[in-house]
């Protein structure tokens, strides 16, 4: 006969936050949340938790590395309401979405190994000194005109005005910006999510100290995907326990 999983081996809300260095409210806290199933109570109405209680946190706890305490928390809700299919959906999108977000590097990684840096337009009789005219880079990009004022006007490239003709000239920044947001467009994405590389490109001075950033952003996808690894395993461990009731 299986004992129930709720009652067996009683344990204190301290013993549970002793081992991950929390406090006896946290633990509190999580059971209100929904992370952990509700504690057994004794007869003077005092907390009591069980080793269920105790994977349940460890899971939670692996989780939020790999997932966000969101996400982490949508997923124990799922589990604790005996609706796993729901919380593998939630793991399923989080994984999803670090896919995508390795895309979006690769996409970045291509685009700026596509770029000249401090490549320009020949000066020819549309051009102005220290700049380009908005004909000749929109021809070298294969856009129109219109598109590079778009760009303008979502602050992707900031191009000056000519004080004698008052027409937009392109620096050799605008052009690598321009670029830039070109093979950023031709790979899908949008203007709202170019715009915050391209601060950065500025923030940098440059295409070359973005290596670091780059090598940064690797790292913490690769660290992710890691604690995605561990989350599992721990949630593994919390289901097999909550199953079999030992």
């Amino acid at each position: 006969m299986r004992q129930n999983p709720q009652t067996a081996g009683r344990l204190r809300p301290i013993d549970l936050a002793r081992r991950h260095g929390l406090s006896t409210q946290a633990v509190r806290n999580y059971e209100a949340a929904g992370i952990l199933p509700a504690a057994g109570r004794t007869a003077h109405g005092y907390r009591t938790y069980a080793p269920l209680h105790a994977h349940a946190l460890a899971a939670f706890l692996a989780l939020v590395p790999g997932h966000g305490h969101g996400t982490a928390t949508s997923i124990m809700r799922a589990v604790n309401r005996d609706d796993p299919e729901e919380a593998f959906r939630i793991v399923d999108e989080s994984h999803a979405q670090l896919l995508e977000d390795r895309r979006t590097l690769q996409a970045v990684e291509r685009a700026l190994r596509d770029l000249e840096p401090g490549a320009a337009p020949a000066p020819d009789d549309a051009s102005s000194p220290g700049g380009v005219f908005v004909g000749p880079l929109a021809g070298k990009l294969g856009v129109r005109p219109a598109t590079l004022r778009k760009w303008e006007h979502a602050g992707l490239v900031t191009p000056r005005r000519d004080p004698r003709t008052g027409y937009r000239v392109y620096a050799d920044a605008d052009v690598r910006d321009a670029g830039l947001a070109h093979q950023l467009r031709r790979g899908g994405y949008r203007l709202e999510q170019i715009a915050p590389l391209i601060a950065q490109v500025r923030a940098a001075g440059g295409l070359e100290p973005l290596a670091a950033a780059l090598r940064d952003w690797h790292a913490r996808l690769a660290a992710r995907g890691r604690a995605m690894l561990a989350g599992a395993a721990e949630l593994d461990a919390y289901l097999r326990h909550a199953h079999d009731g030992h």
